[in-house]
Parts: structure tokens; sequence; C-alpha cells
């Protein structure tokens, strides 16, 4: 994401206090249909930004070919043409003209696995405790503050956020809760539970890698106590000292095909058939892990990271999880705490601004004694293991141990300074530290590369994400200039961060050049037609080769985002920048013998100094 969302109109206590609101009928729904839609950008201007992004990228033989093959695709009355009025009219008909297909080819016809590919992990500041009890009064308190969240998107209280002025759309909201992947061997599917006639009442909790189903509201709807959830956890550890033998939930870390020709294998069982399904439907899922071997202060964050993303293995917690259940908190018991969300139905800001209400929640929420009403125990998920099955088993933990050797992580804190410092420049936030990353990598690779950075398109109806191609003619030119001493650079850097801020306005705004890109290949896709050559050309395969996928969460928690690289020769970025410190988690790939996780790390790190540096040494009448 780009830029800072903010929730409008709500005053803070409103965020810690259960408050009882009478619903709002179609409240949500008016909203909704008050936003605009997705705009379809002219064919022309796509087509002349695309020439400009590869400029940078491609040689220039390679750029003149593909400027031929744009000018053929744009002829009047040809193919481009043509496809455009298709977009245009799928426009008009569908509430956005690009959700379904973005959840169809970024998620559900993707098909490696969610574990790293795709599924983000967040990594909440480090709890004191180091026991059970500590373990549980957190879980407790944690879950208790999930439902305050809830009840607010139940009763469609939640409070609208604004970018720019602009009412935001709140969809992604209503489906990160009782909601869940289903894998297939060709295509996946994403089930929501939440309009049910009777919607689910309760949560998923895994503890030594056994499911149990944790009803976390009374008889009368109301919500249980902080106190009573704790009681009920304290069940459920009592019920599954023992590890589990066979780790069923690492079958959901298993490439997606493999996954679901298991599945299909798994539930043809009645009694496994009704446990996943309970799993699936449940509000969301509480992972209580084991603790990890003891890590040295500068490592535990990026301990704290992998444990996130993959549970650290086979032998650790990697089988303590369901990984196609949209929202999974984790809760070490050595105060590791954190959360994985399975990326088909929402972005990361409506996950953090969830993690900021439940963290809010958790400081005022103490535990209050009830009255001990007698409740019911959780109930204990069964399955049946055959040979078969066993060996799906075996194959997942080995694919899973691939996995985790092969990630290369490094979170860090920059503790120069935070978003004050480029706010004190007059510069874009976003934009500074984006410039760093391209300095960063010039220097390590010698060379610049296509670069992803999420956007939100959330001022439409039901909009994701479109891409801020952050590598620009401007940015290009800035890193080549910064080493050499002969080169006037605050120019160039003060132009490359406008370019960026000018993008990243342009994407928000539905003006960007990836998704049309995409809606027009789909839209020949569909009609049968065959496939326009531009889609064919090389430049077209390297401009979407993201050697830097990037992503700015801002969080009011202390807390960082992380997720894996895109390509095997690159990178995974993502970054909170606090107002005196940033939050970096860096991944590459152990296989790919030219990236590094630290490496790019520690030059970030230097070249966020370097710029520093170089403004406060030239005098502002320069800039």
């Amino acid at each position: 994401m780009c830029i800072c969302v903010k929730a409008g109109m709500v005053k803070p206590s409103c965020l810690v206090k259960p408050v009882s609101v009478t619903r709002i009928a179609g409240r949500y729904l008016a909203h909704q249909e008050g936003l605009p839609k997705l705009p379809v950008p002219p064919l022309q201007q796509t087509c002349e930004r695309y020439l400009a992004a590869l400029t940078p990228i491609v040689d220039p033989e390679e750029l003149n070919h593909t400027r031929k093959l744009l000018e053929e695709f744009q002829k009047p009355g040809g193919v481009g043409e043509r496809l455009q009025k298709g977009l245009e009219q799928r426009g008009k008909k569908m509430e956005n003209w690009l959700s379904d297909w973005w959840l169809q080819t970024a998620y559900l016809d993707y098909r490696m696995p969610v574990v790293v590919h795709s599924s983000p992990g967040v990594v909440l500041p480090r709890m004191e405790f180091s026991d059970r009890q500590g373990q549980m009064r957190y879980a407790a308190k944690l879950i208790a503050g999930v439902l305050d969240f809830k009840s607010m998107i139940d009763n469609e209280t939640l409070p609208v956020e604004y970018l720019g002025g602009k009412p935001l759309c709140m969809n992604q909201y209503y489906q990160v809760l009782s909601s869940c992947r289903i894998p297939g061997t060709k295509r996946d599917t994403v089930v929501n539970y939440t309009l049910d006639k009777r919607p689910p009442t309760h949560i998923t909790v895994v503890h030594n890698f056994q499911f149990f189903v944790l009803d976390v509201y009374n008889s009368d709807g109301t919500p249980l106590t902080v106190d009573q959830i704790y009681i009920q956890l304290e069940k459920i550890w009592n019920s599954s000292l023992q590890t589990n033998k066979e780790p069923i939930g690492i079958l959901t870390s298993n490439h997606r095909n493999s996954w679901g020709k298991a599945y299909d294998n798994l539930i043809k069982d009645k009694t496994n058939q009704e446990s996943v399904r309970a799993i699936q439907k449940s509000i969301f899922t509480v992972c209580l892990d084991a603790p990890m071997p003891h890590a040295s202060d500068d490592m535990y964050r990026t301990r704290a990271g992998v444990q996130m993303l993959h549970g650290g293995g086979s032998r650790w917690n990697s089988g303590n999880r369901w990984f196609d259940k949209t929202l999974q908190f984790i809760i070490g018991e050595d105060g590791t705490c954190g959360l994985i969300y399975e990326h088909a139905p929402a972005e990361g800001p409506p996950i953090v601004s969830l993690i900021d209400h439940v963290v809010e929640y958790m400081k005022k929420s103490e535990m209050v004694r009830t009255p001990m009403v007698p409740l019911r125990m959780p109930q204990k998920l069964h399955f049946n293991i055959t040979p078969e099955i066993k060996m799906d088993i075996e194959e997942a933990k080995q694919n899973m141990n691939i996995m985790v050797h092969d990630l290369d992580m490094k979170v860090s804190v920059f503790s120069h300074f935070g978003k004050d410092f480029p706010k004190s420049q007059k510069m874009s936030p976003d934009a500074f530290i984006q410039m760093a990353l391209q300095l960063a990598y010039y220097r390590i690779h010698k060379r610049c590369c296509p670069t992803y950075e999420s956007a939100s398109l959330r001022m439409f109806r039901l909009g994701r994400t479109d891409t801020i191609r952050s590598m620009s003619i401007d940015s290009d030119k800035f890193v080549k200039a910064m080493d050499d001493p002969n080169i006037e650079k605050v120019a160039l850097l003060d132009k490359a961060v406008k370019a960026h801020r000018a993008y990243a306005d342009m994407a928000i705004r539905g003006q960007a050049i990836d998704r049309h890109l995409l809606g027009l290949k789909l839209q020949a896709i569909e009609d049968l037609a065959a496939l326009p050559e531009i889609f064919m050309d090389t430049s077209y395969a390297v401009a979407l080769h993201f050697n830097l996928s990037t992503s700015q969460v801002p969080a009011k928690t202390n807390c960082v985002m992380c997720f894996g690289p895109v390509v095997s020769d690159g990178y995974g970025v993502c970054y909170n920048p606090m107002d005196t410190h940033i939050n970096f988690a860096v991944s590459a790939f152990n296989s790919c013998q030219d990236t590094n996780a630290a490496r790019l790390a520690q030059a970030l790190e230097d070249a966020l100094l370097d710029i520093k540096t170089l403004l406060e040494q030239t005098p502002k009448a320069k800039l």
C-alpha cells in the first residue's frame, strides 16, 4: 500500500470500548453503492506509460521492437481498440471489471503453496510471558478483542476509512472472518459463511497439532468474557498435552494441485469431512505454538518473522496451522506473537486495522472474574488417517522443510529516523523509502530492476490493488548519479521522489498500467481471440519479472508485515514507517546465489542514511 489510510470520524474511545450500537440497516450497502466504479484507463495513455516504464529496463533494440508492436496494437479499428471496447462493456455490466479476474489470476489459479509464496505474516511486539498461563491469558484477551472488532463489522458500525479525503471501499472487512480457501486440483475457491442463516459462533484453536472447536458466544448471543475464554483455553491445553503424531494441518502447506488431490481423498471419510468443515466455518483460528529455540535479541525479530510465515518446519510449528484459513493468530509459549493470513480475500491494510483495534482493546481489557456458568467442553476434531493420507502428510512435511531451508529472511528496525525526516524535507516518506530501496538494489546488483509496490484501489467499489512501478526513468538517473562525485544529485533525487509520488497518485485513481494490460490480455482470452503480440513480447515478460516486490503497510502498532519474494531471484520487502523509526522485513531465497536478505537490509540502511546526509549537506535553497 502506498499511502496511509485514515479512519474517519471516530473518537479513540470507540476503538477500545465495546460499543452497543443499533444496527443501521443497509448502512454498509448504501456506502458501497455511493462509491465510484473502477475506470478503464484510455488505451493510448496506457501504451505511452508502458513504454516509459520499459525504457530503463530493456535495451534500445527491444524497446524499439515493442514500440512498433504497440503502434500496430493501437491502430484505429485494430485489436487494441476491440479489446478496449470489450473492457469498457465489462465495466458497465459489472460492479468492478477487474476484481473477479484478479481474485482468480493472482490467487485462486496460482498453484504454488500459499506458504511463503502468497500468505503474508505479521510480527507483533514481543510479549513478556514465557509460560502457558501467560500464553493463554494473552490469547484470551486477543480473542475477545477480535470479537469486539467483529461486532463492529456485524453492526455495520465500522468507521469508514478515507484516503486523500475520499471514502474507501469497506468490502474486504466483510471477507476476512468466517472464511476459508478450499483447494482444487486445478483452481481453488474461497468460501465465506458470514451471511449463512446461522453464521458461525465458534473459532478453531490448534495446540500440539490438534484442532478444537471453541464456541465463543453464549446462547443469548453475547460473547464469552476474557475470563471464560481463558478457562476454555485451559481445558484445550490440558486435553492436548501430547503432540499429535500426524500433523494434519501441514497438508495445507503443499503445492495446490497436490493438496487439492489429497483434500478430495481426505474428505471422503465422513469424520474428516466434518472436522475440515468445522475449521473452514470457524470465525478465525488461534494457533497456540510450542516455544522455538532461543534466539539472541538482534535475531529475535527475524526468527519471529519466519515463525509467522511458515512455523519453522515440520519438527516445530508448521503442523500447528491450517494455512487455508483466512485469519490465523499465532501465540507462542515463549512470547512470540503475530498472525498469518491467506491473501485471496484481502490486502494488508484491513488486517492491520483489525490488529490496531485488538492491540488497543487488549491494553484496556483486564481479566474480570465472571460468575461460574458451566461451559461446554471444547470439542476436539478427529481425523481418520489412512496410509495414503499418511503419505500425503510425509510429502507435505518434506516440501515444507525444503521451503523453510530456502527462505532467507531479515527483519530489522531502522532506528536513525522515521517518517519525521522525509516530512521535514517536504518529501513523501513512502517515495523516500522507495528511492533508498532502488539505491540499495543498484549498489548490490549494479543494475536497476522492475519494482512492484502495491497501491490500493479501494477508492473504487470492490477495489483491490494496482502496481506502482517505483523504478522509473527518474529513479534510474538518480541511483546512477548517487555515487558519482561529479554529479549534482539533490535535484535528481527531488525529481525521482516527485515522479514516484505522481505515479502513486495516478495508481490509486485507477490510472496505472499493470491491471489495464492484464485486463486487455484476459479480454482477448475470454474472446477466444489470438493473444496480441504485445503479450508474447520479451519486454512484457521482463516488465513482469519483479525482482523487488514491495509494500508499505502502515500501522499504529509497532509491528511489521512480511512476505516471500515473487520471483526466484528476487526480494520481498515490506515496511511500516513509524514516526521515529522504520520496521523492515526483507526476504530472499537461499537457492539464488545473487540475492541475500541481510545484505539488502544493510544496503537499505546505508542508502537511507546516505540520502539523509546528502539532503543535510545541501542548502535548502537548492531543493
